[in-house]
């Protein structure tokens, strides 16, 4: 825990880590408030024009040891891959503590992958059960030939059960029959390390095919300084915390759901299926909500509400933003409209929350994402591990070893071998570090624009896109070019109502130009229909990358 005093310094020079032998993510971040405090409230639904629905902390732990002691009686042995195919629900943070409790290792999986990117995910981790509503179990049902290892699926829905079931050669069982089974059963946690196995959660897949970063229990603890410097000291009395961003991601579910849950801080959920700005508004007000988890991409979205400051009554203390750069233009309209600072921070799914902004202890530069939280040893480092210069361009690494810090690549040991230089774990992001400590991201090393020798990270253009009146979401890549090796080329989905036309494009370039500088202003810029984004937010660059390539004739 954060000690709260009054500079990042005090706070960094009295930080120390207490892990202890023996930690569970499930028993800590549930059994021990129930043991407590059983009618602690740990999750409220939103019911959209109606009061939200409670979950206790006594609630959670009936359910969990239940759904544990269901798994042990199918066969289901410590150290066994379960899947999590579910949207932000009960039954997902039961399943969740549940798999942890009894030892086994969860792989939650985004709801919205087709069939094909779950075949993968759930071969390559080598899943035996997967707990789905209707709709992922009709993905299922159609791949469940190629599933070598999947032995039996729960099902949270009891929609056309019987059918679906005749259909595969696996028992499916519904959630609240599991449930009713295992009440009747003891169940005692098993005993595990911070080291133990307890999660496997896959790259978003922005470069290359996603890779399994298996994670022990101690990863929890791990979240804990990070979570608390941006939510400026949580917990404190009010506070309520609520994320658009799916549990299935590190975002969703370390920053958020399992931190807060630990802290004994209560989550809010559901009612949206679909991030839609407005309603992500009404939601913080209906449940007031105090802590928010939204990414960079949905705040942009959000900056399309007319007046939300004045719209809605809003309860927020903080929010925090990360997963991808923010912008200043963003963190300016948070500030003027919403009335808070939005506290940036910085992580990756092998090793998150390492670096963060705190406005409450002044740690907050605009265009920069923080400074090291306290308990990690963050560091620009050049390709032979030796530290940057103050200024100089170079790779975010992380020193190892870290509690938050990924074990290793699921059955990769090569990708996990170079995934480091020495004890520097990597990241594959640029940064510069300025004199003051602060980093500042540049960009992914394959996302680098270099345009005439200038080396150009993409976000700041697509944030300064978005700021044109007539956008409302853009991706920038760079376009191979003979005379300037690269240059920018942006994709962008119109706002509402606005019709394409050549005086648009030249005007959205010069609106480029007059904020950011002449020579990075996208040279073309193409209209499309969508532009797409990985499970947690961010923009697939890469298929704009291939795209730019294709049209300027490399293959």
């Amino acid at each position: 825990m954060l000690p709260e005093l009054d500079t990042l310094e005090e706070i960094t020079a009295a930080f120390e880590w207490q892990i202890p032998p023996r930690f569970n993510i499930g028993v800590s971040s549930c059994d021990e408030w129930a043991e407590k405090t059983p009618d602690r409230i740990a999750l409220r639904r939103w019911n959209r024009g109606a009061s939200s629905t409670e979950t206790s902390y006594g609630e959670l732990k009936a359910q969990s040891d239940a759904f544990a002691a269901f798994l042990r009686a199918q066969g289901v042995k410590p150290g066994d891959r379960v899947a999590i195919i579910l949207p932000q629900c009960e039954e997902t943070v039961v399943t969740h503590l549940a798999i942890y409790k009894a030892g086994m290792i969860a792989v939650p999986l985004a709801r919205l992958f087709a069939a094909d990117a779950l075949e993968y995910r759930l071969n390559r981790a080598g899943v035996s059960v997967i707990v789905t509503n209707r709709d992922g179990l009709e993905k299922i049902s159609a791949i469940h030939a190629s599933l070598k290892d999947l032995r039996q699926v729960i099902c949270t829905d009891s929609f056309e059960y019987e059918n679906i079931e005749a259909d595969l050669p696996f028992p499916v069982w519904l959630f609240e029959q599991a449930i009713k089974q295992g009440s009747s059963e003891k169940f005692v946690p098993e005993e595990t390390r911070p080291d133990t196995p307890a999660l496997i959660i896959f790259t978003s897949g922005t470069t290359g095919p996603p890779k399994g970063a298996l994670h022990g229990h101690g990863v929890l603890l791990g979240h804990i300084p990070g979570v608390q410097e941006h939510h400026e000291f949580m917990p404190k009395p009010g506070d309520l915390a609520w994320t658009p961003s799916d549990w299935a991601w590190a975002g969703g579910l370390l920053n958020i759901l399992l931190p807060c849950l630990y802290l004994g801080v209560s989550v809010a959920y559901g009612g949206i299926d679909r991030f839609d700005p407005e309603l992500a508004f009404e939601l913080m007000q209906d449940m007031a909500v105090a802590n928010a988890f939204i990414p960079p991409t949905a705040l942009r979205l959000m900056k399309t509400v007319e007046n939300p400051g004045k719209r809605f009554d809003l309860n927020l203390r903080t929010i925090g933003s990360g997963g991808e750069s923010l912008g200043k233009e963003t963190l300016s309209w948070a500030q003027s409209e919403l009335g808070l600072v939005v506290n940036e921070f910085y992580g990756q799914t092998e090793c998150n929350l390492v670096l963060s902004s705190c406005h409450a202890v002044g740690v907050l530069r605009p265009g920069a994402i923080g400074k090291p939280v306290p308990g990690h040893v963050v560091g620009v480092v050049r390709p032979d591990g030796s530290l940057c210069d103050v200024g100089e361009r170079g790779e975010v690494a992380v020193k190892a070893p870290d509690p938050v810090m990924f074990l290793g690549y699921w059955k990769d040991a090569k990708a996990t071998s170079e995934k480091f230089v020495g004890d520097w774990m990597l990241t594959g992001d640029q940064c510069v570090m300025d004199e003051d400590g602060y980093f500042r991201f540049v960009g992914r090393d394959d996302d680098i624009i270099n345009s005439a020798g200038y080396r150009v990270g993409p976000g700041e253009i697509e944030d300064c896109l978005m700021t044109h009146s007539g956008v409302k979401l853009a991706a920038a890549v760079g376009k191979p070019d003979r005379l300037r090796t690269e240059i920018v080329k942006a994709y962008v989905v119109l706002a509402d109502e606005t019709e394409p036309s050549d005086l648009l494009i030249e005007d959205i370039q010069r609106h480029v130009k007059a904020r950011l500088a002449a020579n990075i202003y996208p040279r073309e810029i193409e209209v499309v229909e969508e532009i797409p984004l990985t499970t947690t937010g961010k923009v697939i660059r890469r298929v704009f990358r291939e795209r730019a390539r294709n049209e300027a004739g490399l293959v």
